[in-house]
């Protein structure tokens, strides 16, 4: 294919994988107009994604009017980069996160005087919670949109155009999404902010509650459901949790609740008892709550700043 449109598109999404490595991506197709993304969601390897047959697709419906957006995938965390919607940006901003030590590793064009900027602040993958307070404080610093300061916000592709009708030029042509700036790394302030919101969010574990059990009865065989629902119920008033929080994420707390229990010398069976007869509503809306118990459990056991607890 002698076709140097498509050579240049294969070369923009290339630097771009290549400033957001990651294992999986999510590509999403969402049409201008409607809004409305393009039925079915998979999960794309870089090689699949720099396929020639998959460039040929979003190109022809890129052409039909829809924006192409990307978004390096951890399932259900965030893989460690944190976009900043830099809507109206002034001339200085990425110069500015540069002196803060917020180097980002991606800087992408939308349209004239539309930015946005990928910041890697982390190694590890980042819980949801965690990861959008940081986007919030990062956008607040940068003049970011907050609407778009989430865990796992979709961000454009570069060597695609943007098909929103307000971004057309004078001459009535959709602008292309370019790469400004495509390095690499973890930003060597980006732990920093993790860490400093972390600390925000991070319940008063210093000293057991009153009325917390005795270390025998912790490391018994089986908890009796109202000992397992006594113990979470303390963790919550202590932590002041319905007052601090509204409405209440309750799967955040049980991460929170099983990290605790653990730093206590619990056993991992005897946190899952506690998560499954103490949470409230538990199993909620969990399609495989044994499963949601396991893995709730296995991330407890590690540091969201990294290393075991």
């Amino acid at each position: 294919m002698n076709d140097r449109g498509f050579t240049l598109t294969m070369q923009a999404v290339r630097r771009q994988l290549a400033a957001l490595p990651n294992q999986f991506y999510q590509v999403r197709l969402i049409h201008s107009l409607t809004r409305l993304p393009l039925p079915g969601r998979r999960l794309w390897t870089e090689a699949e994604v720099l396929g020639r047959q998959t460039i040929g697709f979003l190109r022809a419906y890129n052409c039909q009017g829809y924006d192409v957006y990307l978004h390096p995938d951890g399932w259900d965390q965030n893989t460690g980069y944190i976009l900043v919607d830099l809507d109206c940006a002034d001339d200085g901003v990425i110069e500015r996160m540069r002196c803060n030590g917020h180097h980002p590793c991606l800087v992408v064009e939308t349209s004239p005087s539309h930015l946005q900027a990928w910041i890697r602040v982390s190694h590890s993958h980042l819980e949801p919670f965690l990861a959008t307070a940081v986007a919030k404080r990062l956008a607040r610093l940068y003049g970011g949109d907050p609407g778009s300061a989430d865990w796992r916000h979709l961000g454009r592709l570069a060597g695609f155009t943007n098909q929103k009708p307000i971004r057309r030029t004078d001459c009535g042509y959709a602008p292309w999404v370019k790469i400004l700036h495509a390095g690499g790394g973890v930003a060597p302030n980006g732990p920093t902010v993790v860490e400093s919101v972390w600390r925000t969010w991070q319940p008063d574990v210093s000293a057991p509650p009153d009325g917390w059990p005795a270390t025998a009865s912790l490391h018994q065989n089986s908890i009796p459901a109202a000992e397992a629902q006594a113990i979470y119920q303390l963790c919550a008033r202590k932590w002041r949790i319905a007052q601090r929080f509204l409405p209440v994420d309750w799967s955040r707390v049980d991460l929170w609740v099983a990290r605790y229990l653990l730093l206590q010398g619990m056993q991992a069976g005897q946190v899952k008892e506690v998560l499954q007869l103490g949470s409230p509503q538990f199993p909620r809306n969990h399609g495989d709550p044994l499963d949601y118990l396991r893995r709730t459990v296995a991330r407890a056991a590690f540091s969201p700043l990294g290393g075991p607890v």
